[in-house]
Order: structure tokens, then sequence, then C-alpha cells
């Protein structure tokens, strides 16, 4: 088979959809994962190879790879897109939130590539971790999706010099604010959490709104998922490519002076002394 391959995650909606889009009609055959029977049948329809996955599912993980090595015979680029943002005050959630954060976005990546590593090595491909400018900037009200970010920015660069001598290269793109439904799906998880009981219910509006900024004049998906593609397909690719609105100005703010920066996040997010 020469018609190059990728392996995208997440592609029921919103930017997996998008870079699912961009990538067939940049001429790639495009395994396209979701885990609803409806969004599979979706996928099959508009032309994808469809592969129902939980990414955290290890052995339907392992499988697919092997799906892969058989039916297609090589991998040239595998977008570990699939993710969450669990929000709310770390304290609320414990170490159980922070667990199921890790486990869908930071884990599983590593055990995806992991598994489609021998497939990657043949083709030298390119492994791309969709990470976020809140791996960068970490704000309250979303400890639990920052951290995440910011270990799979930092595993990034691990398996970047890892992977280099095997002829694999790898890329971290750090979104900003991208039309999608995660703010949705982050405001639904955010008011069937919010409780009365928690020391932070006062401040439940802060938590909305952080729950929303991932769709504050957010850029249209398939303009973020054409700017992937067109990362991909440059001479020379870049190690970190930050796109959408936000992308470059967010990360300035975590150079700022720190007592300056907490004093802007405590106004932004409704953080008043309440002793």
């Amino acid at each position: 088979m020469t018609q190059p391959v990728v392996l995208i995650t997440g592609c029921s909606s919103g930017i997996g959809r998008a870079l699912a889009d961009a990538f067939q009609a940049g001429g790639y055959q495009v395994w396209a994962t979701a885990r609803k029977p409806e969004d599979l049948a979706t996928l099959e329809a508009a032309g994808f190879m469809p592969v129902e996955l939980d990414v955290n599912d290890t052995p339907a993980v392992r499988a697919l790879a092997e799906d892969l090595r058989r039916r297609a015979g090589r991998l040239d680029v595998l977008i570990n897109n699939a993710g969450y943002g669990a929000m709310g005050p770390l304290l609320d959630g414990g170490a159980e939130a922070l667990r199921r954060q890790f486990d869908t976005n930071v884990f599983a990546p590593v055990e995806l590539t992991r598994a489609c590593f021998e497939l990657l090595r043949a083709s030298q491909g390119l492994v791309i971790n969709i990470g976020s400018v809140s791996g960068v900037l970490v704000t309250p009200f979303a400890g639990a999706y920052c951290a995440s970010k910011a270990a799979l920015h930092a595993l990034c660069e691990a398996l970047r010099l890892e992977l280099a001598p095997f002829g694999i290269q790898v890329m971290e793109v750090q979104p900003g604010a991208i039309a999608s439904g995660f703010g949705a799906q982050a405001s639904q998880q955010v008011e069937a959490a919010l409780c009365e009981s928690s020391p932070w219910w006062p401040m439940r509006d802060g938590i909305r709104a952080r729950a929303r900024a991932s769709q504050d004049k957010p850029t249209p998906a398939d303009e973020f998922a054409h700017g992937v593609l067109a990362a991909v397909q440059a001479r020379r690719r870049k190690r970190i490519l930050r796109l959408g609105n936000g992308s470059r100005t967010l990360p300035l703010l975590a150079c700022l002076p720190g007592a300056l920066r907490d004093r802007l996040l405590r106004k932004r997010f409704g953080l008043r002394s309440r002793c």
C-alpha cells in the first residue's frame, strides 16, 4: 500500500473530526476512532476507516495496532487527540478525578504510541500529541486538566529524544480556543459536580466561567485542522505548534511575575478572600 495512513483518536466531533476531514483531503487513508456506534456510522459514511475504541482499554488499543498492521500494513501519522477537561476545584475532585484525567489525557497516548511503535518505526512516521496552552498557563478550577497537559508536554519532550534513533518524529500541538464541544462537555461535567457543601460553592460563577473559557472567540476547527496538516507537510516540521485564539498570547502570561499573574487570575475567576 502506497497511500499514507493516519490514525486519529476522538473523531466523533470537533477537533478530531476536523482533523479527519483535513487529512482525508490531503490524500491520507484516515483511521478514525470513536466510542459510540452512531458516530462510527457517520465516520464510515464520510469515507473514513471507522474504529470503535475506548483509549483507556489497553487490549482494544493493542488489537487496533494489530488490525492496522494486517489491513493497512503501515502507519505514517498517529494523532493522539482523544481527551477531556476535568473542571472544578482540585480538592473537590480529589485523587480519583485526577486519576481519571491522567488515564485519558496522559496514559492513553503513551499506550497507543507504544502499541503502534513498530508500524511507526517501519514508516519513519510522526506522532502528534494534542496538548493545550493550559499545560503552559495553569489556571484555577482546571488544575487536573492543566496538570495532565503539562505532563503530556513533558512526555512529548522525552519521546522526541527517545524515538529519534528510530526515525520517528514527535510534534506537540498546543491549541488555544478552538470551536468544539469541549466547552459544553466541561460545563456539563461542572454542573453535575457542583455541590452546595463545597467550600467553593460561593465561587461557582468562576468555576463555570473556566469551563466555558475554551470557547472564548474560538478559532474554527477546520482552520485549526488545516494548520496541523500544513505543519505535517512542511519541509521542516515544528517541534511545538501553537494554533488558535490565545495560543500565543496566553503562554506569555505564564512569564509574568508570579504575584501579578496570581492577581489577574484571581480577579478573572472570582477568587476573592473568604476567610
